[in-house]
């Protein structure tokens, strides 16, 4: 951690954040280079004072060791609390006072994992204590060449140190605890940014309007059709992807030239679903999530509505977009709080509420109302006894009453749907082929209902004898005689098999409220 006198982006995403494992080698020259580069975009007039470093970036010596000379890379953090005073540190040694801060190592992910490890090892304060700033995000607020004494006792020479110093927000009004490095700091201060020695760093805060009032830094969409489904996008394993193989929302992080945050989403949608054009979007919520160096990542949540096939859609990042309902959620993969997020906005923004209105569609015709899908098996033994399964009672729907093996259809044919739920709930196997469709009861619950269109297959043929596999959805399977059904059956199956009884195709449930 030698450091010298202080002359005094990973980009965060909602789909940004990722927890992939330390790198066991330093960042490489191509990481530095970008983030030098990323730099002089904004301070074009100290190129050739970082002349020796891009030199350096050019070499095939790590531009992070220690032996590499005449100079390699450090790393600081400046870190500004609500008052607008920097965190200082005294170091034994040198008795100078400075940032947090020192050399890279090889576990470190990139540089300002190295500076917010430097600041956990000598001043205790932990990477989620942070936030990126809205000003400059990712990017270094500064580098800094300056030059470190020869050290005998390390057989160290002369060189230079190219400091590359990232600025951090406390992301609570109270300042942590700092728990010093004894062995190499003597103490703490915080001290105003218009006290900083450092003419140059001073400047660039201070012209910065860094105030230490933490913003949002990125942005997400959460998309619905108006009649309670919500577009999930399901991340894909490339590396910096935060949480792969999870659902989450659309969005990404906040750049500089950004005018605002709508302004960030409006661009992050157009770089990976171009063609996705949301109606209504107006800010929702406000989330947190955690960065791929473990800082907290404040998220602004836009709500926005769009109702069409995801499949037709081109998708320049992740893997697909699907549409799911707040009962699936469940039993998915989500990214951290999206389940409470969606469940939240769904108890919000019923669906029949907007459907009440049917605004029209941008064709000018009225907007579809979508109906859910379900499928049933209607399955009969030698006698003609019927199969139902009594549902467990703490299930969402119908608890403790008698209904057919079901389930919802997801992305996927009616007949595949049944075959498959036959399987995962009572392990029976059913050919397709061996399907076919005996009655369909359309229904609506209540006035606020979404619309269910029930589809009541039988199955001529099985292998298997029913036995509970979900004991949290169903206690028992049992046969029953159509003429003699039990007291606690859910009505629209009771409905369905008197409809087949009788040969009927189709019944129409609670449509006369």
């Amino acid at each position: 951690m030698t450091r010298g006198h202080m002359t005094p982006n990973p980009r965060s995403r909602h789909r940004t954040p990722s927890e992939g494992e330390k790198s066991s080698v330093p960042p490489g020259h191509t990481h530095i280079r970008k983030t030098v580069e990323a730099y002089l975009a904004h301070h074009p007039a100290e190129r050739d004072t970082l002349a020796d470093l891009l030199a350096a970036l050019d070499q095939p010596d790590d531009a992070t060791s220690r032996s590499t000379l005449p100079g390699h890379v450090t790393c600081s953090a400046i870190v500004i609390d609500r008052d607008a005073n920097v965190l200082h540190i005294s170091h034994r040694v040198t008795g100078l006072l400075l940032a947090p801060g020192g050399h890279v190592e090889a576990g470190d992910r990139s540089l300002l994992g190295a500076a917010l490890r430097e600041l956990a090892e000598e001043a205790g304060i932990p990477a989620d204590a942070l936030t990126l700033t809205p000003q400059a995000l990712g990017t270094p607020i500064d580098i800094d060449v300056h030059a470190i004494d020869d050290n005998p006792d390390k057989g160290e020479p002369p060189h230079q140190h190219y400091d590359i110093r990232y600025v951090l927000y406390l992301a609570n009004k109270d300042r942590p605890e700092t728990v010093l490095q004894d062995q190499e700091v003597s103490g703490s201060q915080w001290v105003p940014i218009t006290a900083i020695t450092s003419p140059t760093l001073r400047a660039k805060l201070m012209e910065a309007g860094l105030d230490g009032q933490p913003e949002p830094v990125n942005a997400s969409a959460l998309i619905h059709d108006g009649a309670g489904s919500y577009l999930l996008h399901l991340r894909d394993e490339r590396p910096g992807i935060w949480q792969p193989w999870t659902m989450a929302l659309v969005g990404g992080g906040r750049r500089r030239g950004d005018r605002s945050l709508e302004d960030t989403l409006l661009r992050e949608l157009s770089e990976e679903v171009p063609g996705l054009h949301l109606e209504g979007l107006e800010p929702y919520a406000a989330e947190e999530a955690t960065s791929v160096d473990g800082l907290r990542v404040p998220i602004r949540v836009f709500a926005g509505r769009w109702n069409g096939n995801p499949d037709q859609l081109e998708l320049r990042e992740g893997v697909l977009l699907h549409w799911v309902t707040p009962d699936q959620l469940d039993r998915l993969r989500l990214s951290p709080g999206l389940g409470d997020l969606i469940r939240r906005h769904a108890a919000d923004h019923p669906p029949q509420a907007e459907q009440d209105e049917a605004p029209p569609a941008r064709d000018g015709s009225r907007r579809p109302v979508l109906n859910g899908i379900g499928v049933h098996l209607h399955l009969e033994d030698e006698h003609g006894r019927v199969l139902l399964g009594l549902r467990h009672p703490d299930v969402a729907y119908a608890g403790s009453s008698w209904h057919f093996l079901a389930g919802k259809c997801e992305r996927e044919s009616a007949v595949t749907c049944l075959v498959r739920e036959a399987r995962e709930e009572a392990g029976l196997v059913i050919d397709p082929a061996d399907v076919k469709l005996v009655h369909v009861v359309h229904i609506v619950d209540s006035p606020d209902g979404l619309p269910l269109l029930q589809m009541v297959f039988q199955a001529s043929r099985w292998e298997g004898v029913p036995e509970v596999l979900e004991l949290d959805k169903c206690l028992a399977w049992q046969w029953f005689d159509p003429s003699d059904l039990p007291k606690e059956l859910v009505p629209y199956t009771r409905a369905a098999i008197e409809g087949i009884s009788a040969g009927h195709r189709y019944t129409e449930l609670g449509w006369d409220r």
